[in-house]
């Protein structure tokens, strides 16, 4: 009985590791072809379907959109191919670059 609530506890143990080292992200990507204002929901819906997208917000005027998600759901990679796929090539915003210094 000791060892199946030791082996027990270990699992979950374990299994929290995982979401031990998530992090939640906020990052702005640049986004090309927008070209009216109703591209920035094309451009939205297309973000909010990668699985860990927490919030979207598209600007039109900035041809911009700010992204926050989980980094261990989504990556960079996966919502740029979102945009992408949807008509909307994006890549990560020069001010990203500089945060980080």
């Amino acid at each position: 009985m000791k060892i199946r609530t030791l082996a027990g506890t270990l699992v979950l143990s374990v299994a929290s590791i995982g979401t031990a080292f998530a992090a939640q992200q906020t990052i702005t990507l640049a986004v090309d072809n927008m070209t009216c204002s109703s591209c920035r929901y094309i451009v939205k819906k297309a973000l909010l379907k990668v699985p860990g997208v927490e919030t979207a917000t598209v600007s039109y005027a900035e041809k911009s959109a700010t992204v926050t998600f989980e980094d261990t759901e989504a990556s960079v990679a996966d919502l740029t191919a979102a945009t992408t796929n949807s008509g909307y090539p994006s890549r990560l915003a020069a001010e990203n670059t500089e945060q980080a210094q």
